[in-house]
């Protein structure tokens, strides 16, 4: 179930279909944080936070299992490379993502339309 105001939008209710939308709608680069950055997974770049801008976000939640709680970045780095990054939210997250989302100024929330 995903927790925001899209959750009307089919393509939205799970991680995997919105993930795949977002692919679909050209952010293509998978992103992880490293000790260097935001690194692109197909680039030799890692990118500082004053280099990235959080387009939108999406957050989930497991059906099931409250541990299943994941967060969606959609990101666009100051070179135009456009991707996401997946982290779990609340006691599962990852710190390195958080600490360097804290750092990051410009982070959008946008109504996704059809």
């Amino acid at each position: 179930m995903i927790v925001n105001e899209n959750n009307s939008m089919p393509y939205m209710k799970s991680l995997s279909t919105c993930l795949n939308k977002m692919v679909n709608d050209g952010y293509t680069e998978d992103f992880k944080v490293t000790d260097d950055g935001l690194k692109s997974e197909n680039k030799p770049i890692n990118y500082k936070p004053n280099e990235i801008n959080v387009v939108n976000y999406f957050r989930f939640e497991g059906e099931s299992d409250p541990d299943d709680n994941a967060i969606l970045y959609v990101i666009e780095t100051s070179d135009g490379t456009r991707g996401t990054l997946v982290d779990a939210y609340g006691v599962y997250n990852d710190p390195k993502v958080s600490n360097f989302m804290e750092e990051v100024n410009n982070i959008k929330k946008q109504v996704v339309k059809n």
